[in-house]
């Protein structure tokens, strides 16, 4: 929908303006278009104004030229020749006398007021007036791929919003004065902002108000679940869809990059401080970020040999093209910040190494143990975690044989066991490399399934099976030691467990075998053992993952800290960028012997 046909939308759908003596239409049709006329006079000189019937007070017309500022003597209603002008009321914008009259919206009448000064736009309704007679816009879809064309592809399913949806989107927003969204954002985007930019047509501006929070907007934007997080409490999503905002950061990202505005930030003043980051995923690039504009000299360790952690290895090319997380990289390059690959931590160097040469060091290793189920058959051929399958196919570009020397692993009907992101896009990744059937194998309904809807969307409408409400139990092998079939066995729903969601429980005698010739196991991951080997003396939970201090997440090693999914478990990408601002700060503050700031500090302070 264009701005056009807003405009078009408003003239059709805005009812009617009336007298409020008479109480009959101003409006009349001229030559298709319809206006509110009025009498009145400036100077002796008699002539007509109009005002367009959807109320915006700088589509005026005058039938003799007026200059700005000129008063006019009065507005005279058409059918009764009464005045409009209210003796008890004056302009609150320059204080002249105002013309009053009536508008239907919503089934109601509602005053609104028309300035005798030339030129004043006041106009005297109240937002929640404005809201009433403004025309309802619906949420802005993004135009995709054809599910039947994407299958044979890695390309980026949908391709984002143009110029003109984005600012139609981004008028959706109201301007809350208290936004809730903003609080359910990790990173606290100062999203009403950023928004009304938009709208404004300043779409760099509006990528740059965004990253004085979040460094890379252009992830969040595609991998974030805004639908659980800022959109949920988007106060528009109480009566109709929320505002669009992952969309709309997603789009102004984009922007900034492809039309080359990425400008370097401005550097503190340099302390002779040292900084190491341990694993260069989302929480990561954050405080290396974040520590780099501070002035300290940031050294980042990668134990693979591309950067960029689960962004790199986990996510697909067409959920995340690898070509974002590489600008974003280089831009930390540029930024000065020190890239060490190949640096497994905990063997090339350990971490008490690192706190002889760093004054501050920052884990975010992620949680990259494969957990199985422990099934029997699970050491078969062709059965593998979600782990392996996703780095071979995303870092080591195995959907890309023989261009790529690795070899893609093959089925043609293919299991994925879970159903959260991970499963999705294992599942997803397997109809593009050439398997025939691909069956998404779930011990809850749908109505649990953990992943986001957009993913679940996007592999029903690629040809994915949902096999729901139903467990493995043990895989058979063939003469060769490759998985061929796999037993099941039908659940149901008992009491919730301590996640909240109720109880998956067998059913008795409801065991079916299901034949198959690869599995993926999509259930989750733990801590790598790695880092602690070396490490004994880093606390940890009853689970391995890393116990800190929420308020700074410093650890049990004074100037050790860790943030993401070595110490929540999976999460999200932006919950872990959220615990990185958070340790970067807290960091910083404690280097610089400034006093600490509570996480609800730190987390507004761009």
């Amino acid at each position: 929908m264009s701005h056009e046909d807003i405009k078009n939308m408003k003239s059709k759908t805005f009812l009617k303006t009336y007298c409020p003596h008479c109480h009959q239409s101003f409006i009349k049709d001229t030559k298709g278009e319809k206006w509110a006329k009025f009498k009145s006079s400036i100077k002796q000189n008699d002539l007509e104004v109009e005002i367009s019937p959807y109320l915006e007070a700088s589509d005026r017309k005058f039938s003799i030229p007026v200059k700005d500022g000129d008063q006019l003597e009065d507005l005279i209603c058409p059918k009764c020749n009464k005045s409009l002008i209210s003796e008890e009321s004056k302009c609150e914008e320059c204080g002249s006398a105002i013309g009053q009259m009536l508008v239907s919206a919503d089934s109601k009448l509602i005053p609104f007021s028309l300035c005798t000064k030339a030129g004043c736009q006041w106009n005297g309704l109240s937002k929640a007036d404005i809201r009433k007679i403004t025309p309802k816009i619906k949420r802005q879809e993004m135009p995709e791929q054809d599910p039947k064309m994407r299958v044979h592809n890695f390309d980026e399913v949908p391709y984002g919003y143009t110029t003109e949806t984005a600012m139609l989107e981004a008028e959706r927003c109201l301007q809350c004065k208290n936004p809730k969204c903003v609080d359910g954002c990790p990173v606290n985007i100062d999203i009403p902002s950023f928004i009304a930019l938009i709208s404004e047509e300043k779409f760099d501006e509006a990528a740059k108000k965004i990253k004085e929070t979040n460094v890379l907007p252009a992830v969040c934007g595609r991998v974030c679940p805004q639908e659980s997080q800022c959109e949920e409490l988007c106060i528009v999503g109480v009566k109709e869809e929320p505002v669009a905002i992952g969309r709309l950061e997603r789009f102004v990202a984009d922007y900034e990059r492809k039309m080359d505005l990425v400008s370097m930030p401005h550097i503190g003043s340099k302390t002779n401080k040292k900084i190491a980051v341990v694993g260069s995923g989302p929480g990561g690039l954050t405080v290396a970020a974040d520590m780099q504009l501070l002035g300290y000299n940031v050294t980042m360790f990668e134990a693979l040999h591309e950067a960029g952690g689960v962004l790199t290895y986990g996510i697909p090319e067409f959920r995340l093209p690898k070509s974002i997380v590489n600008f974003e990289i280089d831009y930390l390059k540029k930024m000065g910040v020190r890239l060490e690959l190949n640096h497994v931590i905990g063997q090339t160097l350990t971490v008490d190494e690192l706190l002889e040469n760093f004054d501050g060091i920052f884990i975010g290793v992620g949680a990259g143990l494969p957990w199985f189920m422990d099934l029997e058959g699970e050491y078969l051929g062709n059965v593998f975690s979600s782990n392996e399958y996703l780095t071979r196919m995303n870092l080591m570009k195995a959907y890309k044989f023989p261009e790529y020397d690795t070899p893609k692993p093959i089925g043609n009907k293919v299991a994925v066991i879970g159903g959260g992101n991970v499963a999705m896009d294992c599942a997803r990744t397997a109809i593009r490399t050439g398997a025939k059937e691909v069956t998404i194998v779930y011990r809850r309904s749908r109505t649990e399934l953990p992943a986001r809807i957009e993913e679940i969307h996007h592999a029903e409408e690629e040809g994915i099976n949902f096999k729901l409400l139903t467990s493995p139990i043990r895989y058979f092998g063939n003469d060769r030691a490759a998985v061929k079939a796999m037993e099941c066995i039908q659940m149901e729903l008992g009491e919730p467990d301590s996640s909240g969601r109720r109880r998956p429980v067998p059913l008795e005698n409801s065991n079916f075998t299901m034949d198959i010739d690869m599995v993926i196991v999509a259930v989750g991951t733990g801590p790598n053992p790695v880092i602690f080997q070396t490490t004994p003396n880093l606390k940890r939970d009853k689970r391995g993952y890393i116990v800190v201090n929420e308020e700074t997440m410093e650890t049990s090693i004074p100037n050790v800290y860790a943030g993401g999914d070595i110490v929540t478990g999976s999460a999200t990408v932006i919950e872990a960028m959220g615990a990185g601002r958070i340790a970067a700060r807290a960091m910083h503050q404690k280097l610089s012997g400034a006093a600490t700031k509570t996480k609800e500090e730190v987390v507004g302070v761009s």
